[in-house]
């Protein structure tokens, strides 16, 4: 093991900070390539991870937006579904950043909707206390929906 690798497991950002001053000085044979593999590797992973999460909120409050804010605005007057709105909002509007941050994303969008779909009907189901089948078991909204700052699903019949 190198005294870089060694650094690597006992001070992070020492191992960062020399592993730079190296690139910088055009000495690639002393980098400590395994890990910056590992790390680079990991960053990928870390905004999927992130591209993942919003999915699934967003589609949650949508889902909940179309199969639960009618029968909640039924029953009581003052309930307009604007928390949820809030948090859609918020969500289209991390998603943006995301993408602007890692564009690479996008080309990772409809797989990962499909991965985020399994939690977000879970999760609406568990926030709204309707069964998991009253969900559809595809998504039903389209990236294009899910990205569109105007689009907000009818109320379910």
């Amino acid at each position: 093991m190198t005294e870089l690798s060694t650094l690597y497991q006992t001070d992070y950002s020492a191992w960062a900070a020399q592993n730079a001053e190296l690139l910088r000085a055009g000495r690639y044979d002393e980098l400590d390539i395994e890990h910056l593999l590992e790390e680079l590797s990991d960053m990928g992973k870390s905004e999927q991870r992130a591209l993942e999460n919003r999915l699934t909120i967003l589609i949650a409050h949508l889902l909940k937006w179309e199969y639960q804010l009618q029968t909640l605005s039924d029953r009581w007057r003052e309930f307009d579904g604007r928390s949820w709105r809030a948090t859609i909002v918020e969500q289209r509007g991390r998603l943006a950043r995301l993408f602007k941050q890692a564009p690479g994303l996008k080309s990772l969008l409809a797989e990962t909707i499909i991965d985020a779909y399994a939690d977000a009907r879970q999760l609406a189901s568990d926030e709204s206390g309707l069964p998991l089948e009253a969900f559809p078991a595809q998504c039903p909204y389209t990236a294009e929906q899910l990205l569109d700052k105007l689009y907000y699903p009818a109320p379910h019949a």
